[in-house]
């Protein structure tokens, strides 16, 4: 039978049956997270918004927060900041049980809360892979792409046009 000519439908649903029965065998596989830690037994992720990226370190202990060497009530002087942080912990019911050391650069503080935030996010799935589907759900592994945008030339601002004035 040359490669033009048709195949017969008795052929071909044959062959579909087989793909149906197939099929569902393959749809449910879920892939199946390993837990990443080195030898001190820490997990690692970088966590990223707007402009700050944040290093992130977790290892099992007290709940002690240290960013960029300093106590995390010391570098997030306010309470929403710091709260920000611990969300990942409290929804996974593993507040102090942790301790967290990162490093932060670039952006501001609320940027940088939210680097961290997402890095501990990312590091709790490292370390307990089986946490990934809850904090997916409350959309912490998902990074927050808005950036602010540029200026543009002939403009005050990004959008925002010089003051018109008819005289």
């Amino acid at each position: 039978m040359s490669e033009t000519q048709e195949r017969p439908a008795a052929e071909l649903t044959g062959t579909l049956q087989d793909l149906a029965n197939a099929a569902p065998a393959v749809a449910n596989a879920a892939p199946v997270y390993e837990a990443k830690r080195d030898a001190q037994g820490r997990s690692y992720a970088t966590g990223r918004r707007k402009d700050a990226v944040a290093r992130v370190w977790i290892k099992p202990g007290k709940g002690e927060i240290t960013v960029n060497g300093r106590p995390v009530t010391n570098y997030f002087a306010r309470p929403v900041l710091r709260m920000l942080i611990t969300q990942p912990f409290l929804l996974t019911d593993r507040y102090n049980q942790f301790d967290v050391y990162c490093t932060v650069t670039g952006g501001g503080l609320s940027g940088q809360a939210g680097a961290v935030r997402h890095g501990i996010s990312r590091a709790l799935t490292h370390y307990e892979p089986e946490l990934r589907g809850v904090l997916k759900m409350a959309g912490f592994l998902t990074r927050d792409s808005r950036v602010v945008e540029r200026k543009k030339y002939g403009k005050a601002k990004a959008r925002r046009s010089f003051q018109f004035s008819k005289r």
